[in-house]
């Protein structure tokens, strides 16, 4: 039989020792994985090395630039790449495995597939979460990671083929984790929008995140996902809101977190 192709694995992650045993427990069968750790103050390191990881430990330059790090820090062409709350699902590993003991097919540039999000012990496959396809596998020769430091997206030069198996992501670990986690995305995300001269119209505060409701409960089928569809929707359309009162203060040169009072030349508000 044919050697299958030698194929990397990398992760990025800071303080993940809680999870990221099962996110390199799903990439036992990749050649390499590397871990580009930002510091992390837990276990995270230590898991990742006992899993014959290798470990690159780097200051946080942002989720795209630390994201094409870790790529272009595989040792072979062809990457994994995944987040250190996804999990390589049963079905996908064996499309990932049949497509590298062929060689990959001629010609494709990467291999997209469905995330499918885990939310308080259900696995949620309505709404806007699902099927959430990702660009994950690709031949680093002919990709990058791409778009804006926040929402960043893996961009292929060529021709991408689309599996079926899922990532399975376990993204929030609470409540209070998610809430959190989206006013972090929503600064980042208008501090984003207004470095491009992107301007908050009224009408973004009032109707944007009703749209979003709208779209995410009725046109994606999130109310098949009952009060698990419900609560994420208003989570999102809060994230919506916020984003979009965020860029309106920055626009109007006022603070959005303790970072916008510092003074010139200081480290504390």
């Amino acid at each position: 039989m044919a050697t299958p192709a030698p194929l990397s694995a990398c992760i990025v992650a800071f303080n993940e020792a809680d999870r990221i045993a099962a996110c390199l427990a799903s990439l036992a069968f990749c050649d390499e994985i590397v871990v580009v750790d930002s510091h992390s103050t837990d276990a995270t390191r230590e898991i990742a090395a006992a899993h014959g990881a290798r470990v690159i430990v780097r200051d946080w330059p942002g989720y795209r630039a630390q994201k094409q790090f870790a790529l272009e820090a595989c040792a072979h062409d062809w990457v994994l790449s995944l987040d250190a709350d996804e999990v390589v699902s049963d079905a996908l590993r064996r499309e990932v495995e049949a497509v590298r003991a062929r060689g990959f097919d001629a010609g494709t540039a990467g291999y997209s597939m469905p995330r499918c999000t885990e939310y308080f012990g259900r696995m949620i496959r309505h709404g806007s979460w699902y099927p959430d396809r990702k660009l994950r596998l690709v031949d680093r020769r002919r990709a990058r990671w791409g778009g804006r430091e926040i929402h960043e997206k893996m961009v292929a030069d060529g021709p991408v083929t689309a599996l079926s198996g899922d990532i399975e992501h376990h993204s929030y670990r609470d409540l209070a984790d998610q809430i959190a986690r989206l006013e972090r995305y929503a600064e980042l995300m208008a501090r984003a929008l207004h470095a491009e001269g992107r301007r908050a119209r009224w009408w973004h505060l009032a109707l944007s995140p009703l749209w979003r409701g709208f779209r995410d409960l009725v046109l994606k089928r999130g109310l098949l996902e009952g009060w698990r569809g419900f609560a994420i929707a208003c989570i999102e359309m809060n994230y919506v809101r916020q984003k979009f009162l965020k860029l309106w203060l920055l626009e109007r040169g006022l603070p959005i977190s303790a970072r916008d009072r510092l003074p010139p030349g200081g480290t504390t508000p």
